[in-house]
């Protein structure tokens, strides 16, 4: 007989406990060891059965046990020293407070980050991959430095799925129920005791409510929409219901809540709590574009701004990152969805449709007019803009270059901030202490968080011996983990006891173990490592040198082409004779990964370059001592050292031939295995007759990546590089100069098709056939023409560099010029300047006219340039000095 209505009934904590409600309602615990281990201590079985969830423990643990542990000195004493910790968690002063005062210009007094999925601990399960774990490390390590960041997501019912395989091979996907009273969460309440709710206006007079759920990730308030809500009709409560999931309506619905709705909660919650009102709105991929749309329709309401200017006041507080590295990965809807969504009588009323699809069209050579694009969206309604390493902005350059059509890639406003990873979260408890032994004084939790590299240097002084013995303890908790996973996953497929006996002899502790673990899609290439299965089994049962491969990963449930991949890699992995040495794990979550990167000695990644947009997994494997074995991309492309890894060539001149490109690269990688990883792992001619040369790359992974790949990083390159300057220009625009502002721009757009650029000329050091002395500087007079503008709107500039035999200037540096005379008779001004020649070898240079204001962002906001009209090498946009 099923109930017909669900909750959980909790016993009663004594008074003396009652610090332990406070300590599992945090996040906190699940990066800090101390907690948790108190939490074990309350129940070791009920621990374990409860998943490493304080919170279902607490609703499991029996009365008895509570009375004995209220009388329990030693555990009283361990619980006040557990809160004491965490109160000067959260109210001591940290870096951002530490930092403030000093900054040339405050930063932000708080900040909202909106993303569809976080990825914070297991026992929260609203994550399917890397963008949702980058979210929850940003969250985690804002939360450390002190950053007044408020998160805002969705709280979907049934989380992601869940994998289990069919005995077959193919990937099952389940979708449990998830109960939000079973949940580190807590409902946001009104001053009256109600739930607070936002509400969305729906076509056809329909609503949609949810509630705000609150999650504390140490010092970050995270705000959660939920639209299971009893006021709402089915398809109203169904929303919320998984991530990722149903068709393009859902998908929009999903968005407006997480936008729209979202920037409702915060505003619910900062009037709620006191806390300050973001000045910064951070867009952590296009799902969250809509809250622009939410914060132009408050400014027209509380001060009447019309469109243009609610543009501008939105821009200048505003920050896009783009995650995707490819258009194919960008939610894309059709026009009259989202028409449909904000025509009458639906939401955001006093917005214009048409203005509304405008900023969403793919205005650009090779766009479809047909859709409304969200990351276009998010472009337009941000002042700054950012990719997630050093290539990935460069490609994000390319790929958006059509919104600022006259520009070079080089100049397209948007920059690089490479992710980082939440050291706390990611290293392994024992890595942790052997580096609190070296490190010394001070919290190691604050030491990893911050990365300061005398601290980080420390490391280098670790004995081989202990860094040895540590690799191999837990290369042996990875044998236990993976045999425990492997046996569950066969009784799950249908086999009985009797048939896994050879499970207990699957993998070997003094073994090199390679791990692969990511997401499915094809880019990744699962199952470049069967390219020649028969290489790669003598690369596994070699009897000297032997190699063993642990793999897990989960395709999208609507995936085939990905799940028919997983099914090819766990039918070759079912093979008797390779079984003990390669394994797939269904179910790859947080869980299992915080198992599986301190277990590996090689971590391998091999995606198709440039489609991996940063790849955090090798930066979490690193933080343990595991090497990285990964094609040049991400951020591996921009931290790579022979000294702590190995680069997988790429075929770059097979990349129309995928079947040649693929077996190219898997060759390199069977080469790397044979002639340089395995050889340099089993080498111990070494002192102590130990791998002296393997243990040196560990410690110099650690040395020199461990500062680079941290979170703590990440996030003050975020409030240096862009928090803080959105923050100033977010002050700057109030209402009256956003007028101004969008007034200012209306008025160069109409101009600036009269905008160009006249004669060019050089005055002394005039190259002389061609040539020209380094160090010699030319003085340029330049005509140009203004329409109704005037010199303060514009800026005039020399471009010059050296050039390629296409005559394209190369490395760029602009020169300013400046108005020497006019406006003469016919309107033209003269400006002039100097131009050093600060490079040898074949050099060019062009002239450009560019948008100038003070509360631009960059002279490429507007997308305006003008330059003269290309008439051939040496004449037109500039001269050819060779």
């Amino acid at each position: 007989m099923k109930a017909i209505r669900r909750f959980t009934v909790r016993p009663v904590l004594p008074g003396p406990l009652l610090p332990l409600a406070d300590l599992a309602r945090n996040l906190r615990w699940s990066w800090h060891v101390e907690t948790r281990e108190l939490f074990q201590s309350v129940d070791p079985e009920g621990w374990q059965a409860a998943g490493g969830d304080p919170v279902r423990l607490l609703g499991s643990v029996s009365a008895t046990r509570l009375e004995d542990l209220a009388t329990d000195r030693r555990f009283l004493r361990r619980l006040a020293a557990a809160a004491a910790e965490l109160d000067d968690y959260l109210n001591g002063e940290r870096w951002y407070q530490a930092h403030a005062p000093g900054a040339p210009t405050p930063p932000p007094a708080s900040i909202a980050y909106f993303s569809p999925e976080f990825g914070i601990t297991a026992a929260l399960p609203q994550y399917s991959g890397g963008l949702g774990i980058l979210a929850g490390d940003h969250l985690k390590a804002a939360s450390d430095l002190g950053v007044p960041l408020i998160g805002v997501g969705l709280l979907y019912r049934h989380g992601y799925f869940r994998q289990s395989l069919s005995r077959d091979g193919w990937q099952q996907e389940h979708y449990p129920v998830l109960d939000p009273n079973e949940l580190p969460v807590s409902l946001l309440r009104a001053e009256d005791g109600t739930a607070a709710r936002v509400t969305l206006a729906l076509p056809g007079g329909r609503a949609l409510h949810a509630h705000v759920w609150q999650v504390r990730v140490g010092r970050v308030p995270l705000l959660l929409l939920d639209s299971d809500v009893e006021d709402n009709d089915a398809g109203a409560r169904e929303v919320t219901d998984r991530l990722y999931g149903g068709g393009s309506d859902h998908r929009l619905l999903q968005e407006m809540l997480l936008g729209i709705g979202g920037v409702r909660a915060v505003r619910t919650y900062c009037a709620l709590t006191g806390h300050p009102a973001p000045e910064v709105f951070h867009t952590n991929e296009g799902h969250a574009g809509f809250l622009g749309l939410e914060r132009m329709r408050e400014l027209a309401g509380e001060h009447g701004l019309d469109f243009d200017a609610a543009v501008e006041a939105v821009r200048a507080g505003t920050l896009f990152t783009t995650h995707t590295p490819v258009p194919a990965g960008i939610d894309r809807f059709e026009r009259g969805l989202v028409a449909r969504h904000f025509g009458e009588g639906a939401e955001l009323p006093g917005l214009p449709v048409d203005r509304i699809l405008g900023l969403g069209a793919e205005t650009y050579p090779g766009g479809d007019p047909g859709v409304f694009n969200m990351a276009v969206m998010g472009l337009r309604l941000a002042q700054r803009a950012n990719g997630v390493s050093t290539l990935h902005g460069a490609v994000s350059r390319e790929m958006f270059a059509g919104l600022w059509p006259g520009f070079d890639p080089a100049d397209i406003p948007i920059t690089s901030v490479t992710n980082g990873v939440h050291a706390p979260t990611w290293v392994a408890p024992e890595v942790m202490r052997l580096g609190a032994r070296q490190i010394g004084a001070g919290r190691t939790e604050d030491a990893l968080s911050v990365g300061g590299s005398p601290r980080w240097d420390a490391v280098a002084e670790i004995p081989d011996q202990d860094v040895w013995e540590l690799r191999r303890a837990l290369r042996e908790q990875l044998v236990t983990e993976v045999r425990a996973r492997l046996r569950a996953s066969w009784r799950q497929r249908g086999a009985g006891a009797a048939e896994l006996g050879w499970v207990d002899s699957v993998l070997d502790p003094d073994v090199l173990t390679i791990g692969f673990a990511r997401r499915v899609p094809s880019y990744k290439r699962l199952t470049l490592m069967l390219r020649d299965p028969e290489r790669l089994r003598r690369l596994l049962l070699d009897p000297e040198r032997p190699v063993q491969i642990v793999v897990a990963g989960k395709a999208h449930p609507a995936d085939d082409g990905g799940k028919r991949l997983v099914q090819e890699l766990v039918r070759f992995a079912d093979d008797p004779a390779v079984r003990h040495r390669i394994v797939f794990l269904p179910d790859y979550g947080m869980a299992m990964a915080q198992k599986l990167y301190p277990g590996c000695d090689v971590w391998l990644n091999n995606p198709l370059r440039p489609l991996e947009a940063c790849g955090t997994s090798g930066m979490k494997a690193a933080l343990n001592g595991c090497l990285n074995l990964s094609v040049l991309d991400g951020w591996w492309d921009e931290w790579f050292e022979p000294d702590f890894g190995w680069a997988i060539p790429t075929a770059d001149g097979a990349a129309t031939d995928e079947e040649r490109r693929d077996d190219l690269e898997a060759a390199a990688l069977y080469e790397l295995l044979e002639q340089h990883v395995t050889p340099r792992f089993y080498d111990r001619s070494g002192r102590g007759a130990l791998p002296v040369r393997w243990i040196e790359m560990v410690r110099r992974t650690l040395v020199s990546l461990g500062p680079k790949v941290l979170a703590g990083r990440m996030v003050r390159e975020y409030v240096e590089r862009l928090y803080t300057p959105a923050a100033a220009a977010h002050r700057a625009l109030d209402p009256a100069a956003a007028r101004d502002l969008a007034e200012w721009k209306a008025r160069v757009r109409s101009c600036w098709p009269g905008v160009g650029v006249g004669h060019v000329e050089a005055l002394a050091a005039t190259p002389v056939n061609g040539t020209a002395e380094l160090g010699a500087t030319l003085t340029l007079r330049v005509q140009v023409a203004l329409d109704r503008l005037a010199p303060e709107d514009i800026e005039v500039q020399a471009v010059a560099g050296t050039v390629d035999a296409e005559d394209v200037i190369r490395d760029a540096r602009t020169f300013p010029l400046k108005p020497a005379a006019g406006p003469d008779l016919e309107g033209r001004w003269l400006y002039e300047g100097p131009l050093a020649l600060d490079r040898t070898g074949p050099f060019g240079y062009t002239v450009r006219i560019l948008p100038s204001h003070p509360l631009l962002a960059g002279p490429a906001e507007l997308g305006l340039v003008a330059t003269p009209p290309v008439t051939g090498a040496g004449a037109g946009p500039g001269v050819l000095l060779r």
